[in-house]
């Protein structure tokens, strides 16, 4: 038996790829292929527009898939939200689905757009955020270069961002947030009820989400004198409790801890000020709480 998921092509297409290594998984992308290969039997790959995975779980196509929590409310896509896992192309966390004019415009509200015109691919959602603002006005499906189009093609956009510099980039200024999405793992409603494939979508995302986690984060691990315990303990109190261990030598013990990347090039000259030896920080691939 195989788990059959589709995998986003596109911009998160090499961000997936590395997240499924750090989770264990080995994904190699064809020069054309479309059924990338991974080292698992059990599983099947599919790589498809990551706008299109949510219909394609739905309808039995594929048992499992990531896409933006968007794309399921866009395609109005019935299937189990197995687990968030909060990642784009370039950060963790959500992105967002602007509505964005020209910076000379005179717009400053979505109000000023009644009877103007706004292109984007996520059509049903802007339209039914103009509904909840009481705002008439044109939706046009935008095939790509959307943030392009004003103000000779259209009045105005919604398109996604992560930091908004491409916007800017085409001098363009965000008057409201349409959406906020998130990656997610989702699954068939049939595919979920069959124990096999759940199971092995439980595990997937057991260990995704476990990659997720060691994101930014390190092992740090020395040697300290009995004596000299308290010091170093202190150097890391603001963190998780460590563990400490003994070593062969009784006056020895072992001390280690996961913490923050970022923290550890100021943490490791207290931690040998404080008396720690054979400091030693390593890479973290998942981390399961």
């Amino acid at each position: 038996m195989k788990l059959r998921i589709g995998l986003p092509k596109g911009s998160l297409q090499e961000s997936t790829r590395e997240l499924f290594q750090r989770a264990g998984y080995s994904i190699v992308y064809g020069e054309r292929s479309y059924y990338p290969s991974i080292d698992d039997p059990e599983l099947e790959t599919l790589l498809i527009r990551a706008q299109e995975i949510p219909r394609y779980v739905d309808h039995g196509i594929l048992d499992i898939g990531i896409a933006g929590t968007d794309m399921i409310v866009e395609n109005d896509a019935d299937v189990v939200r197995i687990i968030e896992l909060g990642y784009s192309k370039a950060s963790l966390g959500s992105v967002r689905w602007v509505l964005a004019v020209p910076q000379d415009s005179g717009f400053e509200s979505v109000s000023d757009l009644e009877g103007k015109t706004i292109a984007t691919e996520l059509v049903n959602t802007t339209k039914k955020y103009l509904r909840e603002k009481g705002v008439r006005a044109t939706v046009e499906f935008s095939w790509g270069a959307t943030e392009v189009k004003p103000p000779d093609l259209a009045d105005a956009i919604v398109e996604l961002t992560e930091t908004g510099s491409s916007l800017r980039a085409n001098n363009l200024r965000i008057i409201d947030v349409v959406a906020e999405s998130q990656s997610c793992l989702l699954a068939n409603k049939d595919s979920w009820e069959d124990p096999w494939k759940r199971q092995k979508a439980q595990n997937l995302a057991l260990l995704l989400q476990g990659a997720l986690n060691a994101a930014g984060m390190v092992g740090l691990k020395m040697n300290v004198e009995r004596p000299g315990l308290g010091k170093v303990l202190a150097e890391l109190g603001a963190l998780k409790n460590p563990t400490v261990s003994d070593l062969s030598d009784p006056g020895w013990v072992a001390v280690e801890t996961i913490l923050e990347e970022k923290v550890v090039r100021e943490l490791i000259p207290k931690l040998k000020d404080a008396g720690a030896q054979g400091i030693i920080e390593y890479p973290l691939n998942k981390v399961i709480y």
